[in-house]
């Protein structure tokens, strides 16, 4: 796991720093309609497409003889059964292209949260580090000099977890060190500049370094993991600001009902 979310991390960051002279919507806009793109391509290949014109037709049938026979409740009964059963059947047959597509779009958006939806700690500006232990054990935080430790640690012991507030006093990459246990741990924080990749939690386990790609996985059996809280990244588009994951979604959809029929895809 370690090795894929290493590979997929530098591929997007090879594409991020492509666009690294524009703002960041226009590399998000050219990812989501890759996306799009690539979610026509699965549908065509995975789904029924002649079950689906039938079922098409089937609806639009039943909604014209919803119009034209309104005053007949025999027939709009009949009608709205019929259109019913029809739109479960489209479901049905939607379902197999959407679960092949849940995964792979899933993992792609839990790597792109790291490009788009955090931002650095701003310089200056204290925050707070949290480390969750297996058990009750002693933590100490060593950071280097562009990142001032203002507090010794505050155990929580009923949620087994330790805190520090820390202050980033330059913009860069700063990786904190912890000695729990006699054991190491550490992660990586960024601070001040440009949006760019700023990693999330930290965790232990194989399992969870699927959902918190950005880190390193810790090697210590004592820690479960040690996060910081980024301030929320947000997009520009024609002056209003917008959450990346709303944008990407449109985007990705337009583009994929603006394509469909010069891909001949039946959605």
């Amino acid at each position: 796991m370690d090795l894929f979310n290493s590979a997929l991390n530098s591929l997007l960051a090879l594409f991020f720093a492509a666009f690294a002279w524009a703002p960041p919507v226009l590399g998000l806009s050219v990812i989501s309609a890759l996306v799009g793109i690539g979610m026509l391509w699965v549908f065509r290949q995975t789904s029924n497409q002649q079950g689906m014109k039938t079922v098409k037709r089937r609806v639009y049938a039943s909604l014209l003889e919803l119009r034209v026979f309104a005053d007949e409740p025999m027939v709009t009964w009949r009608a709205q059964k019929s259109l019913f059963a029809a739109n479960l059947r489209y479901m049905g047959l939607a379902l197999r292209p959407a679960l092949v597509m849940a995964a792979p779009v899933a993992l792609l958006l839990i790597h792109l949260e790291a490009f788009y939806g955090r931002a650095p700690l701003p310089v200056g500006q204290a925050a707070v580090v949290t480390m969750a232990t297996t058990g009750l054990v002693a933590g100490e935080l060593q950071a280097p000099a562009a990142v001032a430790v203002e507090t010794p640690p505050v155990h929580i012991v009923d949620e087994r977890e330790i805190s520090w507030r820390i202050r980033p006093l330059a913009a860069g990459s700063t990786r904190l060190q912890f000695n729990v246990a006699g054991r190491p741990a550490g992660m990586t924080i960024e601070s001040g500049g440009r949006p760019r990749f700023v990693p999330g939690r930290a965790v232990s386990s194989a399992w969870s370094a699927i959902w918190n790609p950005g880190q390193q996985r810790i090697g210590s059996s004592a820690v479960k993991w040690i996060d910081v809280r980024y301030p929320e990244a947000s997009i520009e588009v024609l002056g209003l600001r917008c959450n990346w994951l709303l944008w990407f979604l449109l985007v990705s959809m337009v583009s994929a009902l603006l394509l469909k029929k010069r891909f001949g895809v039946v959605l």
